[in-house]
């Protein structure tokens, strides 16, 4: 028994509101807490409470005598009163967490690359169906007038190209459910929690291959849970950078934050060596879009030749490959102990060119630096995915992958021109260099965790490709190093 039409119409439709909101959210003690008479704190006394731990050792209950409960901004002073004095250790104890609606797909992966280590989720287009509802108002991304009736008809192509290559799937999925990986007693089986465990496989496996057609200018949801030292940090990048986007969503923060850290808000500003810093990474980025090949002549759109991997590992002076290997003796799981000598060997790895809807996932790996110069190589849209017999589909895949030709490659114009809207011009299937530096441990934790259950195909190749690499310096460790399947989920 196969499931029928009705559950690929029932997929969720995310109808983004594309005015942006950011709203912080206050924490409150649970009950439990409450009941057992723990304290509660407004994020600056905790902080003021913590930093007194540094200046006399009179315990908790001293500490929470000096507090006022009938002004409590005015004891965060009377604990400590170099809260504001702008020591990064202080402001690393004020915790903060803000949902931040609207902004562009795009917008929400370079909020990522500033955060790297901040808590938090982002509405995703491997389970969410995007309408063209939820694309960015131009006046937003701050795309040239002159410029304003090309992109809105390349974005309408795009997102129809979305639909139809979302429709592919859909009907690949219906008549080749081999393809999807799904046991077939559990297809056949006619339980409503298993039709619904298929339904939900099927939709999945038709969005993960699709979304190349997204443009990074559709809107997108975020929540970030970080200390305010991030917040400001966060803030100082975006209000000094050269798109009214994030400039904007930085000032929606900056409002949200002086509600629960105010000594803070004087540093979360536009600072001149921001701007430079910012300004100098773009034009760095423009000048390796003027010095490299043509777009249609470097990677064909079909991504043969991209995703090349990468890997480079330095260990130390005395550490042999057998004590590498040695590290992984108790790792019976991916959250198991690694030993030292993973942890103090150095990994670089990346590929020549990824699909920017696979960097977006991989930059969320908190280890370690990545490294990604958004300077368009091709454009990429499942063609490997497609069964050899299909000739059809094949056919009207290469068709709807024109838009995704036209589109990267303008990106690619507008770069050259150093012009920094550019990269709304692009999609998921934009394809960037991609590399993170990080120590052994790390990697192998992330190509575990990449080619595990209900790892994305496209990204569970990438990390196989790098493991195979690492299997010929370190062919001890293979099967040590838990490579996964990527068996749906």
């Amino acid at each position: 028994m196969l499931v029928g039409d009705k559950e690929f119409a029932s997929a969720r439709v995310l109808l983004i509101i594309t005015a942006m909101k950011v709203t912080q959210v206050a924490l409150c003690p649970s009950e439990a807490s409450t009941k057992a008479g723990r304290p509660a704190l407004t994020p600056e006394l905790l902080a003021a409470s913590g930093a007194r731990y540094s200046r006399n050792n009179e315990g908790l209950e001293a500490i929470l005598s000096k507090i006022d409960p009938t002004n409590l901004e005015k004891s965060v002073d009377a604990i400590f009163r170099m809260v504001d004095y702008g020591h990064q250790s202080i402001a690393d104890m004020v915790p903060v967490a803000m949902f931040v609606d609207g902004i562009s797909i795009w917008l929400a992966y370079y909020i990522w690359t500033l955060c790297p280590t901040a808590g938090g989720q982002e509405s995703s287009t491997r389970y969410i169906k995007i309408a063209v509802d939820g694309l960015m108002a131009p006046e937003v991304l701050g795309i040239a007038a002159e410029e304003l009736p090309e992109w809105r008809e390349l974005m309408q192509k795009c997102f129809s190209a979305y639909q139809s290559s979302l429709s592919l799937w859909e009907e690949l999925a219906r008549t080749k459910p081999a393809l999807m990986g799904i046991p077939r007693s559990l297809i056949e089986d006619p339980a409503e929690a298993s039709q619904k465990k298929v339904a939900r496989m099927r939709r999945n496996y038709a969005l993960d291959r699709a979304r190349y057609f997204l443009p990074v200018s559709a809107a997108t949801n975020m929540m970030l849970i970080m200390s305010a030292r991030g917040w400001v940090n966060l803030c100082q990048f975006l209000l000094s950078h050269a798109l009214p986007e994030p400039r904007k969503v930085g000032e929606l923060i900056q409002a949200e934050l002086a509600l629960s850290a105010p000594r803070m808000v004087k540093y979360a500003r536009r600072t001149e060596l921001n701007e430079r810093s910012t300004a100098d990474e773009f034009q760095r980025l423009a000048g390796l879009a003027q010095t490299g090949a043509p777009f249609e002549e470097e990677i064909p759109m079909n991504g043969a030749g991209s995703a090349k991997p990468i890997l480079s590992v330095t260990m130390p002076e005395g550490l042999s490959a057998e004590d590498v290997v040695q590290g992984l003796v108790h790792h019976a799981n991916r959250y198991a102990p690694m030993g030292s000598s993973l942890q103090r060997t150095a990994v670089r790895f990346g590929w020549s060119a990824l699909g920017f809807a696979e960097i977006r996932d991989l930059n969320r790996h908190r280890t370690g630096t990545k490294y990604c110069p958004l300077v368009p190589k091709g454009f990429y849209f499942a063609l490997d995915q497609v069964p050899a017999e299909a000739e059809g589909q094949k056919a009207n895949l290469l068709k709807q992958a024109e838009v995704g030709r036209v589109a990267s490659g303008k990106a690619l114009t507008h770069l050259r021109a150093a012009k920094p809207s550019y990269i709304y011009w692009s999609l998921l299937g934009t394809e960037y260099p991609f590399e993170h530096l990080t120590t052994a441990d790390k990697f192998i934790y992330e190509a575990e965790l990449r080619t595990g259950l209900g790892a994305h195909f496209r990204y569970a190749k990438h990390l196989r490709d790098v493991l195979a690499l690492w299997y010929e310096k370190f062919p001890g460790s293979r099967g040590a190093v838990l490579e996964g399947s990527g068996e749906p989920e």
